[in-house]
């Protein structure tokens, strides 16, 4: 019986992580597709995906970019709109573009103990902006998470890992199940 028990976990750790990825997967692209159904399983997909390379392709044409500067302009001048606005932005650009900030991945050692450390993202080398000149800003992501916190730390407390940060993200995110 025990036996048999071990087949059903092995067989149950085998297969999870591949279903749980197809059904995630075959979802986005379900709900990717109604937004745009145009009776043909696919082609709202394909609509999509030729739509954002044609907007990406007319906003990177120099007679584009002052309508983006002054849609980006209205949308920091209305209050609430500019708090969504920024965030996204921001979001958006931690993580893909040319201003990735999650690109710098340090270990911190910042517990009294001296064998506990946490792993993070510096987001500012400096803090001089608020007095605060031997502090820099690290993020560090939560497991399993889409949320994290961010600490001013002292700069002698951060040491650089000289690994890819897509990696040490996948460090974190999966709590350290992941290889480094």
């Amino acid at each position: 019986m025990k036996r048999l028990f071990r087949y059903f976990l092995n067989g149950f750790l085998i297969m999870a992580p591949i279903t749980l990825t197809i059904y995630i997967i075959v979802a986005i692209i379900d709900w990717l597709n109604t937004i745009f159904d145009l009776g043909f399983p696919g082609l709202g997909i394909l609509v999509m995906l030729i739509l954002l390379t044609l907007v990406g392709f007319i906003g990177s044409s120099f007679l584009v970019r002052p309508f983006l500067v002054i849609t980006e302009r209205i949308f920091n001048k209305v209050p609430i709109v500019s708090i969504i606005y920024s965030s996204i932005k921001d979001l958006f650009n931690a993580f893909v573009g040319d201003n990735q900030k999650f690109n710098k991945p340090v270990i911190v050692h910042f517990y009294k103990d001296p064998d506990v450390f946490r792993v993070g993202f510096v987001t500012q080398d400096s803090m001089a902006a608020i007095n605060m000149e031997d502090k820099m800003a690290v993020y560090f992501p939560d497991s399993y998470n889409f949320s994290g916190e961010l600490f001013l730390v002292s700069k002698d407390q951060v040491t650089y890992l000289e690994l890819p940060s897509s990696e040490v993200m996948k460090f974190i995110v999966s709590g350290g199940v992941s290889k480094l």
